[in-house]
C-alpha cells in the first residue's frame, strides 16, 4: 500500500495513520506533506460541530437533541414563514433530515450550498428555505426506514455552529475550552463565514494525528484523560443509524457516516467523518482501529472517495483483520 501511494496510484494522498489498541502502528505522509501539515479536510468538520453539541449537552446547556433548533438561532423577517419551522429540532439538523428543501448534492434545490456561499448571511439562508415538497415519486419520511428523509446539506450544519456560537457565546473560544484544548489539539485553522463565525460545515484545518483524536475520543467512549467529554448515550446515539442516505448503502448518524469495509464476506462495520476529496477518518469498534486517511484531490469526485475506501477494503482492514487471529 505505500509504495503504491508513494508512486501516485493512489492520486494526492497526503497522509495515513493508522491507531490500534490506542497506539499509532503506522503514519506515514505524502506529496510533501508531513506531521505538522494542517490538512483541509472539507466536510469531515461536520462530525467535530457534532461533538461540539455533544459537549454542550454533556454540560447541561442544551438539554438534549429534541431541543427546538430556532429556540437558540434566531432569525427574523423569513422569506418562507411557516410555522413549521418552529418545530425544527437540532437532531433534524444532526441527521440531515429536517423539513427544509436543502439538497446539496441537487444542482436545483434552493438550499444547494454553492447558493449559500455566495450571499452573506448563510444562517438566515438556511431559514429562508421553503418547505421540502414530496412528489409521488420520492419517499416520504413516513415511509423511511427510519422515518426522516435525507438530504446532504451543508447549511444545516452552519445552523448547528450558530447554535453553539449563541449557547457558549463564542463558538470559536468555546470549541478551544470545551474540546480542542482537552484533546491537546493546539495547532488548526477555521474558515469563517462572511459574518465572522466559524464555519462548521466544512474546512478546518486539522493535523493527522488530531484527527485520530476525534476518531479516537468516540472510540473511547466520550472519554478521554478520564474525563467524559460527550457522554456514552450521546456517543452511541452519534454512531447509530438515524436516516437512509439512499447511495453507496451508506446509513447516516449524528453527522457520521455508517458502513462497513474490508473484502467481500469479511468486512467490519464503521463509522466515519467523511470530506470531498476522499477524506476519511474511519473508526472501527471491533478492530478497536482508527484510521485517518487524508487527501488533496478535490476536483477527483467519486474516484477520491472510491480510492480511499479501495485502500481500506484491500490493504488496512485485511491486513489488521490477520492481527486479531
Amino acid at each position: 500500500m505505500d509504495s503504491l501511494v508513494s508512486a501516485n496510484e493512489f492520486k494526492q494522498i497526503s497522509s495515513i495513520v493508522i491507531s490500534r489498541k490506542g497506539k499509532v502502528i503506522f503514519e506515514n505522509y505524502y506529496n510533501e506533506n508531513n506531521s505538522d501539515t494542517k490538512h483541509n479536510t472539507r466536510s469531515a468538520t461536520k462530525t467535530i460541530t457534532g461533538t461540539l453539541i455533544g459537549t454542550l449537552i454533556q454540560q447541561g446547556s442544551i438539554k438534549s437533541v429534541s431541543e427546538k433548533a430556532s429556540e437558540f438561532s434566531k432569525v427574523e423577517n423569513l422569506q418562507n414563514p411557516d410555522n413549521r419551522k418552529d418545530e425544527i429540532t437540532i437532531e433534524d439538523l444532526l441527521t440531515m433530515s429536517s423539513i427544509l428543501e436543502c439538497d446539496d448534492w441537487d444542482q436545483n434545490s434552493r438550499g444547494q450550498e454553492e447558493k449559500m456561499y455566495i450571499i452573506e448571511d448563510w444562517v438566515k439562508f438556511y431559514w429562508d428555505l421553503p418547505i421540502k415538497g414530496f412528489p409521488e415519486w420520492k419517499k416520504k419520511p413516513k415511509d423511511s426506514k427510519y422515518g426522516r428523509s435525507y438530504s446532504y446539506c451543508t447549511a444545516g450544519v452552519v445552523v448547528l455552529g450558530d447554535i453553539i456560537n449563541n449557547v457558549s457565546g463564542s463558538l470559536e473560544k468555546y470549541a478551544e475550552k470545551s474540546l480542542f484544548s482537552k484533546l491537546g489539539i493546539t495547532d488548526y485553522h477555521w474558515q469563517f463565514t462572511p459574518t465572522g463565525i466559524p464555519m462548521t460545515g466544512g474546512g478546518l484545518g486539522l493535523k493527522s494525528r488530531d484527527l485520530l483524536k476525534i476518531g479516537q475520543l468516540y472510540l473511547n467512549k466520550g472519554k478521554w484523560n478520564k474525563e467524559q467529554i460527550i457522554s456514552e448515550q450521546f456517543v452511541k446515539s452519534s454512531t447509530e443509524p438515524h436516516a437512509e442516505v439512499g447511495m453507496f448503502d451508506y446509513e447516516y448518524g449524528y453527522l457520521w457516516w455508517l458502513s462497513e469495509f474490508g473484502q467481500v464476506n469479511q468486512k467490519d462495520k464503521a463509522y466515519f467523518m467523511s470530506g470531498t476529496g476522499g477524506n476519511k477518518i474511519v473508526v472501527f469498534p471491533k478492530l478497536d482501529m482508527v484510521v485517518v486517511l487524508t487527501s488533496t484531490y478535490f476536483n477527483g469526485g467519486m474516484e477520491s472517495h472510491n480510492q480511499t475506501t479501495k485502500l481500506l477494503d484491500e490493504y488496512i482492514v485485511p491486513e489488521i483483520k490477520k492481527l486479531n487471529k
